[in-house]
């Protein structure tokens, strides 16, 4: 994967002379302190898109020229991670802050009715949106929810002001429908027909957000659909009809073509965002940060990395995520410290100024040092996963797997010497992963403890 950064340069760093490099990082600390102290923020989400699925990233099947230059502009994570390996999980995440075991969401919120449909984030949960507002920031949401399908889990409800989209994990990208036949598109909790290719609506709502809002400190998030299946391109029939459940078919050869154009639509629309914010001038004062809620399925590209979507190997989680933030970020930059996607709230709050309720903890800690400094202060981090009966561990760039199903069998693996999960070195480290698998259930008796209840699947 040749863009990426090579081994043998330090964890954090930029593309240019170190002499340089000292001025420009004397500097970022007065840029962000000139700057307004509320900066706008805008929190883009991919769906499934996989490790390698960029070109930046080393994609060769296509290019992603949009997203490549957010990151030549900006500062590109090489170990930045989703909090699950599927898409529920990690939104609720990402919305508290917190693992999402603790807000009762280990696994997706199903569109079935026979399933957990009923489930979803409660409105009691502390939010990013909901501390934003409170903040000052005007908020708005477009694209996917997939944190409940009752109105009393719909994004106004967790500090959104605005709501334009879809709650469900997936619909047709034309005519709106999600995999059981239920048509959904909201305008905030009203069911709202809007006829347009997901994707560009989504786009065009964010630009006349921003065109609105210019005036005031705005935090907006945007999920994209893309490139979730169905698999369609804008110039695709629908597949989906209201009232019936139909099952995706494609023609031969469409699935390829289709992924490509589903990535590259959603990187036309993140280049027209960024345009618009240089084109108004808000670019100077506004942090662009992006990642993907989990790995590619096999449709996708997750690189050299082992496993995919919903496996809790590296190509489950590991997820590209670009910072983009033009006079605070220098361009070229990298970061190859271990990071996650609950530190997404931390990182926000701490440039936002926004505060938590007295005795409230998130899981996640702030971004911010990689923007100012080029590095975070501590890489020996440990970070937890479990979907499933699988469970993960990283404790810096030692990673512990293990499945509940089968509590003999465990695999410890060196990271930084192998990327790839191929060598197990728990026979040769007992005493590590005996630690390491110990720490594992400890964290999960701990986020288990208060986590809110669902109510029960009957």
């Amino acid at each position: 994967m040749s863009p990426l950064p090579s081994d043998n340069l330090s964890r954090c760093s930029c593309i240019r002379i170190p002499i340089l490099w000292m001025l420009v990082a004397s500097l970022l600390a007065t840029s962000i302190c000139l700057h307004a102290v509320r900066p706008n923020l805008i929190l883009i989400l991919a769906d499934d898109l996989g490790y390698g699925d960029l070109s930046c990233y080393g994609n060769q099947a296509f290019t992603t020229p949009m997203l490549d230059r957010m990151a030549a502009e900006g500062l590109r994570f090489t170990d930045f991670h989703s909090s699950g390996p599927v898409c529920s999980p990690t939104r609720a995440g990402l919305m508290t802050g917190r693992y999402q075991q603790r807000s009762g969401i280990p696994r997706v919120v199903n569109a079935d009715f026979k399933a957990n449909r009923h489930h979803g984030l409660y409105p009691a949960e502390v939010t990013m949106p909901e501390l934003m507002l409170d903040a000052g920031y005007r908020t708005a949401m477009f694209g996917k929810w997939h944190l409940g399908y009752r109105k009393k889990f719909n994004p106004v409800h967790h500090g959104f002001e605005i709501f334009r989209g879809y709650v469900s994990g997936n619909i047709d990208y034309h005519s709106h429908v999600d995999r059981m036949g239920v048509f959904d598109w909201w305008n905030a909790n009203q069911l709202e027909n809007e006829e347009g290719y997901s994707t560009s609506l989504i786009t065009q709502h964010a630009l006349d957000f921003i065109e609105r809002t210019r005036e005031d400190p705005f935090f907006l998030y945007l999920a994209y659909e893309a490139p979730h299946d169905p698999y369609q391109g804008p110039n695709d029939p629908p597949i989906r009809v209201e009232g019936k459940i139909v099952p995706n078919r494609y023609e031969p050869g469409r699935i390829p073509r289709a992924y490509r154009e589903m990535v590259q639509v959603m990187d036309e629309g993140i280049g027209l965002i960024l345009d618009a914010l240089k084109r108004q001038g808000l670019d100077r004062n506004t942090l662009v940060f992006f990642f993907s809620d989990n790995g590619a399925n096999r449709h996708g590209s997750n690189g050299a990395l082992r496993g995919y979507k919903g496996s809790l190997w590296e190509g489950g989680h590991r997820v590209p995520a670009i910072a983009w933030w033009p006079t605070v970020i220098p361009p070229n930059c990298f970061c190859d410290d271990l990071a996650i996607s609950l530190d997404v709230m931390p990182t926000l709050m701490d440039l936002a100024g926004a505060t938590l309720p007295d005795g409230h903890v998130l899981d996640g800690r702030s971004l911010k040092p990689a923007f100012l400094k080029g590095s975070l202060p501590d890489r020996s981090r440990s970070l937890f996963w479990a979907y499933g009966s699988k469970r993960a561990m990283r404790d810096g760039p030692w990673k512990f797997l293990m499945d509940t199903q089968q509590p003999d069998k465990f695999q410890l693996f060196h990271l930084d010497e192998d990327e790839a999960e191929q060598v197990n070195l728990a026979p040769d480290h007992p005493e590590k992963s005996k630690r390491m698998r110990s720490d594992l259930s400890t964290w999960l008796q701990g986020v288990n403890l208060d986590a809110t209840e669902q109510e029960p699947v009957l």
